[in-house]
């Protein structure tokens, strides 16, 4: 056999990235989270950064609880008294009470039987989607990548309907109906999955009519609260504010956003949790989520639904929302995720490299996280920005959008 080379190039796929303007980096960062800064000390023993003092209007930490004292003080109690991590997977040997309180308080807060974490936002959509094992899966164009990887491994046919778009998914639903009716197959699973919140265009899915469709047609519904959780009626998501508890077959949402943790979760009835417990893989076969993370979680849960956080998110995201349109930006949707869209990524770029050097931390979100034309700045308040850390921003972006003619 002639020598042949069968590998893979990698020194070039980067190349074309570069060239592109889209190679992702790490930045490792030391915060003093109480007020969403990056600071050049973090205490103790930690490795830490010779950094300056920047304003971060960039994060999931929505409700500013990372650095709570509380917070951390349940980390702490759960590692003194159960460990640090859980050591096997739940089925085996990692089950613990501080998962199970946890659980409890989750299915408490989003109105369903039981609860079920798992490691990750992550694992616990592709675990779900691959043990439901759906005939056919609706999915809105936009949804998250993991619930889109979710359909790709179930392995079943998928439709994708236009984004937030009830008229697109009834011409999905209707043609499908149509095409099983011809062939005889009236016992079909379907199952429409969506955002509630989408992460990076701060559109909210219009649940109550997706809803009506599912009813409609026979199908279940599967939401993602990974950017709503906590910050809703009562420390909820979407769901609740629409009182769709009953409706929606399937609540999913992280621990890692207004949670201030890790992992992820799902939320239904009895008989899902134990359908999941037997048959998602990501759920069985992984190391359960450390006690640590479940406690903090537990916490932070009580005080999204406890305290005056949520009240002071929604004044930041207001204020923020408010100077922004008042600039001659349009911001869509109607979440905490406020998209300044600037449409060509190099722009993008330099729009954040200009408010960075000003002190405020705001990403471009550029191709391939999102498509061609629509690069954007995600800009995303935390309840404990103040007002004068919000009026920063708002002048940062005023200075260095004129200076580059977006305004």
């Amino acid at each position: 056999m002639e020598d042949c080379d069968r590998g893979f190039d990698l020194e070039d796929r980067l190349g074309t990235l570069e060239e592109r303007k889209q190679k992702r980096t790490l930045s490792p960062v030391d915060r003093v989270a109480e007020r969403g800064y990056f600071a050049d000390s973090a205490g103790g023993d930690l490795p830490v950064l010779d950094s300056e003092e920047a304003l971060v209007f960039s994060s999931n930490n929505y409700l500013g609880l990372t650095d709570d004292q509380r917070v951390q003080d349940a980390a702490r109690q759960a590692a003194a008294t159960v460990g640090t991590g859980s050591g096997a997977s739940r089925v085996v040997t990692g089950d613990t009470m501080v998962h199970h309180d946890l659980e409890r308080l989750l299915a408490e807060t989003k109105g369903t039987e039981r609860a079920l974490t798992f490691s990750s936002g992550y694992a616990a959509n592709v675990g779900t989607i691959t043990a439901l094992d759906p005939d056919v899966i609706f999915s809105d164009e936009f949804n998250h990548a993991s619930l889109i990887d979710g359909c790709r491994l179930a392995g079943c046919e998928t439709a994708v309907y236009d984004h937030c778009d009830p008229a697109s998914l009834r011409a999905e639903l209707e043609d499908r109906a149509d095409r099983a009716a011809d062939d005889g197959n009236d016992d079909e699973s379907w199952l429409i999955v969506t955002d509630s919140v989408f992460s990076v265009d701060g559109t909210v899915a219009p649940l109550s009519t997706i809803c009506e469709l599912a009813e409609e047609f026979g199908a279940w519904v599967m939401v993602d609260e990974a950017h709503a959780t906590g910050l809703y009626v009562d420390g909820g998501g979407v769901v609740q504010a629409e009182g769709l508890e009953d409706r929606v077959h399937v609540q999913m949402g992280t621990l890692s956003k207004a949670l201030a943790s890790q992992g992820g979760y799902v939320a239904g009835s009895n008989a899902l949790i134990e359908c999941l417990l037997n048959d998602a893989r990501s759920f069985a076969f992984s190391t359960g989520l450390a006690p640590t993370a479940a406690a903090a979680a537990s916490e932070a849960l009580h005080l999204a639904r406890y305290s005056d956080a949520r009240e002071q998110l929604w004044e930041n995201v207001a204020h923020l929302r408010d100077g922004l349109e008042t600039m001659g930006f349009s911001i869509p949707g109607e979440s905490q995720v406020l998209p300044v869209f600037v449409g060509d990524q190099r722009d993008a770029l330099t729009l954040a490299d200009g408010l960075r050097a000003r002190g405020i931390v705001v990403p471009a979100i550029r191709p391939p996280a999102v498509p061609e034309g629509t690069s954007r700045l995600r800009v995303a308040p935390i309840a404990t920005h103040s007002r004068e850390d919000v009026v920063s921003c708002l002048e940062a972006f005023r200075t260095v959008g004129t200076e580059l003619g977006l305004l």
